[in-house]
């Protein structure tokens, strides 16, 4: 069984999509370690929601915290530190698709990042999104994983902008899984046409 963590180049890139669409295509399980606000609404929620497989276990976050800043922020308002040694991955016997928070610098305590959870066995999937700056934090994203000797694919996010991703492309030689669009909405057939699409590569991974 193979662990899937899924990253982006920053917040808002669409990683949960992307989670949900992963955790769809392996029929596989989901967690994540850290959620900071909207804990009515909190990714695994809307995952759950988006999944439509029966196989599919949920699992509680490590640390659920009330704003909506990074972790080591959200921490502190809530009076608490956030301990590495205390986010286990849960144990399965099914693959397991992790996803992060933010990008992979986002700090979780004085010491630790997001990039400190991810296991040098973990396939990692990065979300790059289209905007201003995006193709230095990609680069830089991708770059960094690279020189720490993960295996890592791409995932683009909304419209397509063709000059940025050629030249990511260009420059970083990584494997494209592909695209997912700017949809006017995401729903489980939307997923689930996403995961049939997405499925074979991600079992190549």
């Amino acid at each position: 069984m193979q662990t899937y963590f899924i990253t982006g180049i920053g917040t808002d890139v669409g990683k949960t999509i992307v989670s949900a669409i992963v955790t769809e295509a392996l029929e596989a399980d989901y967690w994540k370690p850290i959620q900071a606000g909207d804990l009515d609404n909190c990714d695994t929620k809307k995952v759950k929601r988006l999944v439509s497989n029966t196989t599919t276990k949920f699992y509680d976050n490590s640390y659920a915290l009330h704003t909506p800043m990074s972790p080591h922020a959200a921490a502190d308002i809530d009076n608490i530190t956030i301990e590495l040694k205390n986010i286990k991955p849960p144990k399965t016997k099914n693959n397991l698709v992790i996803e992060g928070a933010g990008g992979v610098f986002v700090p979780i305590n004085t010491k630790n990042t997001i990039l400190d959870l991810i296991k040098p066995n973990y396939k990692v999937i990065v979300v790059s999104r289209h905007y201003l700056g995006s193709i230095n934090h990609t680069l830089l994203t991708l770059n960094l994983l690279k020189e720490k000797g993960f295996d890592i694919a791409l995932m683009f996010s909304g419209n397509e902008h063709k000059t940025s991703e050629d030249i990511i492309i260009k420059m970083t030689n990584v494997n494209v899984i592909g695209r997912i669009a700017e949809e006017p909405y995401f729903d489980k057939n939307v997923i689930l046409e996403y995961a049939d699409k997405f499925r074979d590569q991600l079992k190549s991974l």
